[in-house]
């Protein structure tokens, strides 16, 4: 046999299809990282570059203007944020929250939840952005459409009836926010405590309410207009019912709850939020009477009632929302990991949720005090301290709330168990 010559073996060679070079995830994830970055490098040049276009004396006002607008949507980003972290831990360790909140097959994972957080963390931004810079330079009218195509854009995409944008997991939290206003039906899981995390929300609410009163009465953008202070501004009486509106919810969901189950811990749990309906309106009457009343009369009546309620829901938060008597399961995860091996366990774990939640407490109901209401950059801190109080309440509770469910499980009444089992039981003959 003569063997093949090499230009002969080359000539039998099929030609290699030629594949495209697709990067790897990894490269991917790096490459939207430093986009990501650029951006945000982008918007605070631009933003701050417009800021200082602005003179000294309308500057603070400036800022207060933007932060109205924007801040409701920014702390609202931001819970949704902490939101997928905790379904993230939840998913690590062994508490099932798609049992305990009673959630479809098509129920948002913390990736998804984290996707919605990226998008809105860039859209956000954006538009403010925009906004400071077109009212620097003069474009008021583009400047004031900014703030007002955002939030129409979030209520359309919120209220859609297509199948986008995450269809059920809309409905769920449209149809909880339902129930919460108009607590008629029986009370659930999920509706008490999306009504806590409203509770601390509250302001974001206040803040939303006066941006959408600007829009709607056609003075957004407007400096001027703030000096007046006059419709929308603090004298309005609305501040304080949107205020109050998240803990009166929540009190007709305890007295709902003792209607149904005659249970007195729901009695003394209304007493709680009850408290804070006197701090917010002794609050508001600094606006409606003279200085001398308001230092002399309801400021102390104020400060008395802000105690009140900061103990009484301090005491609430340790002894009945949380199981403090062991260690915490949520954080033993499935797979150990560094958060696991710092968190699960540890007593600096519980003396720093005690210690953090009772001053935090005292903080926020503070912050409801009315010499607040326009240093913007103070309220804008605590209301974000205040839900990171909030999402650090909600792993105990949840993980309560699961203790509660295993523990119901494995106490099956006599009548239910099945008729066969029960003369097995009954019976003292047990040959193997």
């Amino acid at each position: 046999m003569i063997p093949f010559s090499l230009s002969e073996m080359k000539s039998t060679n099929p030609p290699m299809a030629s594949s495209p070079m697709i990067p790897s995830p990894s490269f991917l994830w790096r490459f939207k990282v430093i986009l990501f970055l650029l951006w945000g490098l982008c918007c605070c040049k631009i933003g701050w570059g417009s800021v200082m276009r602005m003179s000294l004396d309308l500057r603070d006002l400036f800022l207060y203007e933007a932060f109205l607008y924007y801040n409701p949507l920014l702390l609202v980003t931001m819970m949704v944020w902490l939101w997928g972290v905790c379904l993230w831990v939840f998913s690590q360790g062994s508490v099932s929250y798609v049992k305990i909140f009673d959630l479809d097959q098509n129920h948002l994972t913390h990736k998804e939840i984290w996707k919605c957080s990226i998008w809105m963390t860039i859209i956000v931004p954006t538009s403010m952005t925009a906004y400071l810079y077109l009212y620097s330079h003069g474009e008021v009218s583009l400047a004031a459409s900014q703030p007002v195509l955002l939030y129409i854009a979030v209520a359309m995409v919120l209220i859609s009836p297509f199948d986008i944008f995450y269809l059920s997991s809309r409905y769920f939290l449209l149809r909880t926010l339902w129930r919460i206003a108009l607590p008629l039906q029986p009370i659930t899981f999920p509706d008490f405590f999306v009504a806590d995390i409203l509770t601390s929300m509250a302001k974001v609410f206040s803040d939303l309410e006066r941006s959408v009163c600007r829009m709607v009465n056609q003075q957004v953008a407007t400096i001027a207009w703030f000096e007046a202070d006059s419709v929308c501004g603090s004298h309005s009486v609305a501040i304080p019912l949107v205020l109050v509106f998240p803990y009166i919810c929540r009190l007709m969901q305890c007295l709902h709850q003792y209607k149904d189950t005659k249970e007195k811990t729901t009695l003394f749990n209304a007493l709680k939020y009850s408290t804070a309906v006197p701090v917010i309106f002794l609050s508001a009457f600094k606006y409606h009477v003279v200085p001398d009343r308001w230092t002399s009369i309801y400021r102390p009546l104020w400060l008395f009632s802000s105690v009140v309620n900061s103990l009484y829901s301090f005491y609430w938060d340790v002894t009945r929302d949380w199981d403090l008597s062991g260690f915490s399961r949520i954080f033993k995860f499935s797979r150990p990991s560094y958060c696991s091996h710092l968190l699960y366990g540890r007593q600096w774990v519980y003396l720093w949720v005690i210690g953090s939640n009772l001053v935090l407490r005292c903080t926020w109901t503070y912050k409801l005090s009315a010499h607040l209401r326009h240093n913007y950059l103070t309220v804008f801190t605590v209301t974000a301290l205040e839900m990171l109080r909030r999402f650090q309440w909600i792993f105990f509770r949840v993980e309560k709330e699961w203790n509660k469910m295993n523990k119901s499980s494995f106490q099956l009444p006599m009548s239910e168990i099945p008729k066969e089992d029960e003369e097995l039981l009954a019976s003292t003959n047990h040959d193997v």
